[in-house]
């Protein structure tokens, strides 16, 4: 099945790398237009370059989504050029791991600021764009089996994950009573080979975790996810195959939270 989020505009925020640039690319090729935002400026172009060159329509945006200010501007921008917003993919985050006892007020508050305050700015900017878009739009909120369950040495990241899962949840039922037609749900990828196993597992080391040895242990399915793996789900919930979803729960996890 091609085109499936064929004349939509979707928004994809931390878009230049991992999760972020695997939702963006399969998104705009199933035709949607996409509106990459991120602070990795290189990384956005050469992701920018890969969709164009595949085909897709894309365009990259600087953008710190701590800052509301920055929030009105890209809301804006998109208001100005695609006339429209049919798909927000609150991606953006970040992984702080170490235990409760050593971290860091600074670090607490700046990893809520960017998983917890960044999709509440997000969700808050975008939807009267896509009120005013007239066909509904789907919020797809970025969480993480952290947001299920609790892990050690990952408390402030699972406090931040697990906001981002109840918010999802009441801006569903906020939206379903406003018969706006727009669908707000969570994703929540398990172990997926991206760049945030440097800092949210720290080994004492500049390498990440060997991600297959853990996968063996700790996965049923055995094997690590990819940025695909999660995109695939993220398409789902942005198509209108999805219409009848809203306030749930998609978890893509090779079935370690069931374990």
């Amino acid at each position: 099945m091609a085109g499936r989020v064929e004349g939509k505009v979707a928004l994809v925020t931390g878009g230049a790398s991992g999760i972020g640039r695997g939702c963006a690319e399969r998104l705009a090729a199933e035709g949607a237009a996409v509106v990459i935002t991120d602070l990795q400026d290189p990384k956005g172009a050469e992701t920018v370059q890969a969709i164009t060159a595949a085909g897709g329509q894309a365009r990259y945006l600087h953008h710190d989504v701590t800052d509301e200010d920055a929030w009105a501007a890209v809301i804006a921008d998109i208001g100005g050029r695609e006339g429209r917003l049919d798909i927000l993919v609150n991606n953006a985050g970040i992984g702080l791991g170490g235990s409760v006892l050593e971290m860091s007020l600074a670090d607490w508050r700046r990893q809520t600021a960017v998983n917890l305050d960044g999709v509440f700015l997000g969700t808050k900017h975008s939807i009267p764009l896509m009120r005013r878009s007239g066909d509904g739009g789907s919020i797809i909120n970025m969480s993480s089996v952290a947001g299920l369950k609790g892990a050690p040495s990952l408390a402030g990241y699972c406090a931040t994950k697990g906001g981002v899962r109840l918010f999802t949840k009441a801006v569903a039922m906020e939206c379903a009573g406003a018969k706006d037609g727009i669908r707000v749900n969570s994703v929540h990828p398990g172990i997926i080979e991206t760049p945030i196993w440097l800092t949210v597992m720290p080994t004492g080391t500049n390498a990440p975790p060997d991600l297959d040895a853990v996968s063996q242990m700790a996965v049923p399915l055995g094997v690590k996810g990819v940025p695909q793996d999660i995109a695939n789900g993220v398409l789902w919930l942005a198509s209108d195959e999805s219409r009848y979803v809203t306030g749930a729960e998609l978890v893509i996890d090779g079935g370690l939270s069931v374990r």
